[in-house]
């Protein structure tokens, strides 16, 4: 494993795979992702699916926009995403009647009914990062911070 030497301040980028912060949230990324895989198969939802239902237990209804910015996603990937939520019978969609341009989602009683075989996930993630709870508590606060920080300025300038 090649890194490039780094000396105190600011961090320096190179070409060396091993150096990409990127990769290495990639690969976090992913292997967490697949931590969750065999729970939520046992659910009938994938994780993104899962993101959603999370939403929506801790919010009630929402409407798409809402959705997207929650999960930071765009209406391409959201769209199809609660197609199949719904073709699965845990949420329904519908036109709002003070805006039919607008979208709201709900969760069905299977959709209601999901939350309380999925009540063990979380522990069961938090336990495999092997992690006390204050390095838990900042390095997601770090991980918000970074996605803060390079996630682009809204089309208005501001952040």
């Amino acid at each position: 494993m090649k890194t490039a030497r780094t000396s105190p301040g600011k961090a320096r980028g190179s070409l060396l795979l091993d150096d990409q912060l990127c990769f290495a949230l990639y690969a976090a990324s992913r292997a967490v992702t697949q931590r969750y895989r065999p729970l939520l198969e046992q659910l009938g939802v994938t994780y993104p699916q899962y993101l959603v239902m999370l939403v929506l237990w801790e919010n009630g209804a929402a409407t798409i926009k809402r959705l997207a910015d929650e999960l930071q996603l765009d209406y391409g990937t959201l769209s199809p995403l609660l197609k199949r939520l719904a073709a699965a019978g845990l949420v329904e969609r519908h036109r709002r009647d003070e805006d039919e341009r607008s979208v709201e989602i709900t969760l069905t009683p299977a959709g209601e009914e999901l939350k309380e075989r999925a009540s063990a996930i979380p522990q069961l993630i938090v336990d495999a990062y092997k992690l006390d709870a204050d390095r838990f508590h900042d390095l997601r606060n770090e991980l918000r911070q970074l996605a803060k920080s390079v996630r682009p300025p809204d089309a208005d300038g501001t952040e």
